[in-house]
């Protein structure tokens, strides 16, 4: 039987169903995992979504045709079967489970298996064909306690504020700096600063019911002299521009996966890296595989290679498939 999901020049394509996995351009009919850039893209016809995911996506994207679905609903596109789970990315990520004539494949979107207080838990499903995100496919990528590693930027900013610094956190808008703002709640009360860019969609978890630390928007403070002793949330296009200039003895720190290797700190000329993901690691990429009961693995953006020969070395058989998905964290 022909696969259920094949690689077309607009993304990823299930026949049965006539539909598109978050394709990269414009189609009649997208289902979409999450509301990143390079998922969430405008100039569908219609898109499926999550709807825990609406709300981000009616942001991004603005008027749309939207179809929601609730977690595990089946809805039918022609003579596909789908439904959306948990993929534990950010608010309202989905994994696409796609049943035809008794073949069951799984696209997972962008996931991860750490506890985030900030989205809905990742769910297994199992399926006979995974199609699974290595964005951390390197056995060198394992991520720390999250609780952890927030205690840890708290103690950053108070040594910031000893030396009469300013605390500046770049982490990506959407998920990274709602999910850094919830874990602080547990060491410390003492508001956080947000760069404009970052706000809007601060303000779309909370209306989710996401529980987050109280913030402030600079922009809307009251005049003030160098911001000192406080702790301000950017993101990394901030890094270098004009916006800096307000802060008087600023300190940078950045929030990513990629702060696992020491070298892309120094790269990013960054005084401290906090090792914080939205994506799997190695040892979960591996166990969700096993987790899914998948006869068939097709591997997707990141290091394909290493994880496909691991597997295949497992005695999984695992591919890989180039897609136009960025690295987003």
């Amino acid at each position: 039987m022909e696969d259920i999901v094949q690689l077309r020049p607009e993304g990823l394509y299930c026949a049965a169903g006539d539909f598109y996995i978050d394709p990269w351009r414009p189609v009649a009919c997208a289902v979409i995992t999450h509301g990143h850039g390079d998922h969430a893209r405008v100039g569908m016809g219609q898109y499926h979504t999550s709807s825990p995911g609406l709300p981000i996506l009616q942001w991004r994207l603005q008027e749309q045709i939207f179809h929601p679905h609730s977690y595990g609903e089946p809805f039918t596109l022609g003579d596909a079967k789908i439904s959306l789970h948990p993929a534990g990315h950010v608010l309202g990520s989905a994994q696409v489970r796609i049943e035809v004539h008794n073949a069951t494949w799984v696209i997972s979107g962008d996931y991860k298996r750490q506890a985030d207080p900030t989205c809905d838990p990742f769910e297994v499903v199992p399926c006979d064909t995974f199609i699974t995100e290595s964005t951390f496919g390197l056995p060198v990528y394992r991520w720390p306690d999250t609780s952890e590693v927030a205690r840890e930027i708290v103690q950053w900013r108070d040594q910031c504020a000893a030396r009469g610094e300013t605390a500046i956190l770049y982490c990506y808008a959407l998920g990274k700096a709602q999910r850094v703002l919830a874990e602080l709640m547990a060491h410390t009360d003492k508001p956080v600063l947000l760069h404009g860019a970052i706000a809007a969609g601060v303000d779309i978890y909370r209306r989710a019911g996401i529980a987050m630390i109280e913030t402030q928007l600079i922009n809307e403070m009251s005049s003030k002299t160098g911001y000192e002793g406080e702790l301000a949330l950017a993101p990394p296009s901030a890094a270098g521009s004009a916006w800096l200039r307000r802060f008087r003895n600023p300190r940078h720190g950045f929030a990513s996966g990629w702060m696992r290797v020491r070298g892309n700190r120094r790269r990013r000329n960054m005084d401290r890296g906090f090792v914080i993901s939205d994506h799997a690691d190695w040892p979960d990429l591996m166990r969700t595989i096993r987790d899914t009961g998948a006869r068939r693995v097709i591997v997707t953006h990141g290091d394909t290679d290493v994880l496909v020969r691991a597997l295949n070395d497992d005695g999984i058989f695992a591919e890989a498939l180039t897609t136009q998905f960025a690295e987003d964290d």
